[in-house]
């Protein structure tokens, strides 16, 4: 049984499962929408500064987070909260046993580490080549989140019907 008020599954049903998984989609993927505009506004508007290259991945992100333009801190986070919502999204999508959405959420969670990855370049190396590929794989992200919703919300009607 699914509380309609949360997203806790109750009794570890398949339909309760694939609908956490529909409603999970939705909410990552409305937020990859924001972090894709967000990121389009700091490509265009904001300046990473000189301190922030070098230093490696983790330093890229620290420095981003911290040191700020408040835009570019903004987007690291919620690229980090994007990157930790699709572990869940994972998650469920295995409990739902649905071999589509355990496929388009794993390479949903790879897109977005990836773009990660590559944003963290940018800071590190200023590179447009790595600005680029963060836009390419949060396309591919966004392609996945579209499959989830549409296999998820036919599994869910598929299950229920039965």
């Amino acid at each position: 049984m699914l509380d309609t008020g949360s997203t806790e599954a109750r009794g570890g049903t398949r339909a309760a499962h694939l609908e956490i998984v529909r409603r999970t989609t939705l909410g990552l993927g409305i937020g990859l929408v924001v972090q894709y505009a967000l990121g389009m506004w700091v490509n265009l508007y904001v300046t990473v500064p000189a301190r922030d290259h070098g230093g490696g991945f983790l330093t890229a992100i620290g420095r981003a987070l911290a040191n700020g333009p408040a835009a570019l801190g903004i987007h690291a986070g919620l690229g980090l909260l994007l990157v930790l919502g699709s572990i869940s999204l994972v998650v469920r999508s295995v409990l739902s046993r649905n071999r589509t959405l355990i496929a388009a959420s794993a390479l949903f969670f790879l897109a977005l580490l990836g773009a990660a990855s590559s944003g963290a370049s940018f800071v590190d190396s200023g590179r447009d080549s790595a600005s680029a590929s963060m836009a390419m794989l949060t396309g591919v992200a966004l392609i996945c989140s579209l499959i989830s919703l549409y296999v998820a919300g036919r599994g869910s009607r598929e299950v229920t019907s039965r």
